[in-house]
């Protein structure tokens, strides 16, 4: 499928980090959920994908971007989606529901990623699969940068180091977790991100071990077949 497919103020809406789409591998007849739906290209492309037997979700909480969402859905004529408004960490469907949770770069900006994790869980039915792109920090920070952490701009804000990703993922209940590298950043990537004061006060040992610990990550996990009692 091609990016022309899609209208253009949809692709401009979506500031991710990955392709969620392309990672799920979704399959015609599929009901997928989108965290964080933004302009609703990622939704958009995958309704395309899960064809008229399947179904795609859009969830954003801001009234903006589900308005261009809707605008973006009725540009393309695609009539398999629909985009709801709530949080991340309450997904306003039933449990049991959705076959795919994909999302690009939002999880990392939740306050509660654990929380959010248990409700991709909840709604997933027995063999679902979560699949997302998300940033994630590989080993310990320098605590100066950690500390200024919450000031920064952009994905790297709040990520989370992958250790405890998996953690969080195990104790929601997830299986057959990976974590998969797509892109590693540089320092002046980082600086570039907002954390240009933070780095500055760093040493040149910390400098070069900050180097690259950012990634962007495919983050891929199932939901068992059998439910424990």
């Amino acid at each position: 499928m091609e990016l022309g497919e899609i209208p253009v103020a949809a692709t401009l809406a979506s500031l991710g980090c990955g392709n969620p789409t392309a990672l799920a591998e979704l399959s015609p007849g599929e009901k997928v959920l989108d965290l964080g739906s933004g302009g609703g290209i990622d939704v958009l492309f995958s309704a395309k994908r899960v064809g008229p037997t399947g179904f795609a979700y859009g969830l954003d909480m801001t009234d903006a971007m589900l308005e261009l969402a809707k605008r973006n859905r009725q540009e393309a004529g695609i009539e398999n989606v629909q985009f709801l408004k709530g949080i991340i960490e309450a997904i306003p469907l039933p449990e049991n529901s959705i076959d795919v949770v994909i999302s690009n770069c939002v999880i990392n900006l939740s306050a509660d990623k654990g929380q959010v994790l248990r409700e991709a869980y909840r709604v997933l039915t027995p063999g679902g699969r979560f699949a997302v792109s998300d940033i994630v920090v590989q080993g310990e920070l320098p605590p100066a940068l950690r500390r200024d952490m919450e000031s920064w701009a952009g994905c790297v804000a709040g990520a989370l180091e992958e250790d405890t990703y998996r953690a969080l993922l195990e104790k929601a209940g997830f299986v057959e977790i990976e974590i998969e590298v797509t892109r590693r950043y540089s320092l002046d990537d980082i600086v570039s991100s907002g954390a240009s004061a933070s780095v500055a006060s760093l040493s040149p040992e910390e400098r070069a071990g900050v180097d690259g610990r950012f990634i962007s990550a495919f983050v891929r996990a199932r939901k068992p077949e059998k439910q424990e009692a």
